[in-house]
Formats: structure tokens, C-alpha cells, sequence
């Protein structure tokens, strides 16, 4: 059981690694980041500060708005998440240290970027995949879409994670406008990124089922 635990645990943060590295591909095709990054980013931007940090700082905004959201229903272990974020955080400026300022688009031009935000695309739905398949915790950002629709009657996943997501654009949007005199970090890339993510999930997931599978990470089939 031990092991099982630690396979997923590890399964998770690899999963964090590789969404880390999609966004900084985002970033560095310089055609508009995705939607639940674009905030962090407007801030990192504004402020000088590490975007590893803006971005943490923002999943542990996130985790404190779902503790006033959800109150008593709350779930302790969901603290947990402050450690992920920590670490995701980590990965992020890792990979920029990496990457650095590298892009296709000073070889290729706009189609280099293309290619770049379309590595993007890929890495964060695999990165989503693998993490989901952990069955761990949500990220910070899905957990509040969670904390929302379950506050709300009817309410869908989906649909509050897009007015979520266009919230988020328009606040990225003020930030830079107001701090930077333009818009940043949000373009058609922005959009791109919110339509085919989803779409690419679910092919993502087939990818890490497949090869979870194949080294042994299922003690028993996926989902049960």
C-alpha cells in the first residue's frame, strides 16, 4: 500500500513537471498564455517578482478562497495542495532557467510560434493527464472551480471553469494595462490554449494510461 502511495505521489509531481514546462513554452511563444496562468503572469510581469512565485502565490490564493468558499466542508487533507503549489512553483522557474529565452519563432518566425504554444498545448494536457490519473488532490485553481460549482445550484464544472477562466483573462488584462501601459500575456494563444486543452486531454489520458500501464503503476484497472 506503501508503495501504491508513493507510485502516485510520484506519478503527481511528474505530472506537475511536465505541466510546468508547457507553460513556460506558452510564455516563450510570445503568443498569449493560458487562461488560469495569464493572472500570475500579468503579476510577474508587473512586478518584477519570480514567476515560479506569482504562480504560487496565486494556488495558495486559490486555496484560501476555497476554505472561505466551502467553510466546514472543507476537506483537511486538501491542505496538501500548499505543498504541490510549492513545488509546482519550483518546477516553473526550473524550467524557465532551462528554456531560458529559447523559441522557434526567432528561426521560424510566427509559425515557430505556432509550434511553440502547440508543445504547450501538449505538455499541459499530459501534464493534466498524468496528474489526474494520480487520483491525489486538484490543483488549487480546479479546486476552486469545484468549490464554486458545488456552491452554486445546478452548477457545472465546465461552466464555471470558463467564466472562471474569462475572469481571469480580464484581470490579467487590468493588470498589465494599468502597471504596463499594454496588454501582455494574453493573445490569440490565450485563446487557442483555452479551446484545444480540453479537447487534448483526452487523447492525453490515453497516453498516460498506456504507459502507467506499462510500468506497472495500475495494482488494478484505472478509474476504479
Amino acid at each position: 500500500m506503501a508503495k501504491k502511495f508513493a507510485a502516485r505521489v510520484a506519478v503527481y509531481v511528474l505530472g506537475l513537471f511536465i505541466l510546468a514546462f508547457g507553460v513556460v513554452f506558452a510564455i516563450n511563444s510570445d503568443l498569449g498564455i493560458s487562461p488560469v496562468n495569464s493572472l500570475p503572469f500579468a503579476i510577474h510581469l508587473a512586478s518584477g517578482v519570480d514567476m515560479g512565485l506569482s504562480v504560487t502565490a496565486f494556488f495558495l490564493f486559490c486555496i484560501a478562497l476555497q476554505i472561505a468558499l466551502l467553510r466546514r466542508e472543507f476537506k483537511w487533507v486538501n491542505l496538501t495542495q500548499i505543498v504541490f503549489s510549492t513545488i509546482f512553483g519550483a518546477f516553473v522557474d526550473v524550467a524557465r532557467f532551462f528554456m531560458g529565452d529559447f523559441t522557434l519563432g526567432d528561426f521560424l518566425g510566427y509559425p515557430g510560434q505556432l509550434m511553440m504554444l502547440a508543445i504547450s498545448i501538449a505538455l499541459i494536457a499530459l501534464g493534466l493527464a498524468a496528474y489526474m490519473e494520480a487520483r491525489l488532490v486538484n490543483l488549487p485553481p480546479e479546486g476552486v472551480v469545484q468549490a464554486i460549482a458545488d456552491k452554486i445550484p445546478g452548477g457545472k464544472f465546465h461552466r464555471v471553469k470558463i467564466a472562471m477562466d474569462s475572469v481571469l483573462v480580464v484581470m490579467a488584462i487590468a493588470v498589465t494595462l494599468v502597471f504596463l501601459g499594454g496588454v501582455y500575456g494574453a493573445r490569440e494563444g490565450t485563446v487557442l490554449s483555452a479551446i484545444f486543452i480540453g479537447k487534448t486531454i483526452p487523447m492525453a489520458r490515453k497516453v498516460a494510461t498506456f504507459v502507467l500501464g506499462k510500468t506497472g503503476f495500475y495494482a488494478q484497472p484505472p478509474g476504479t
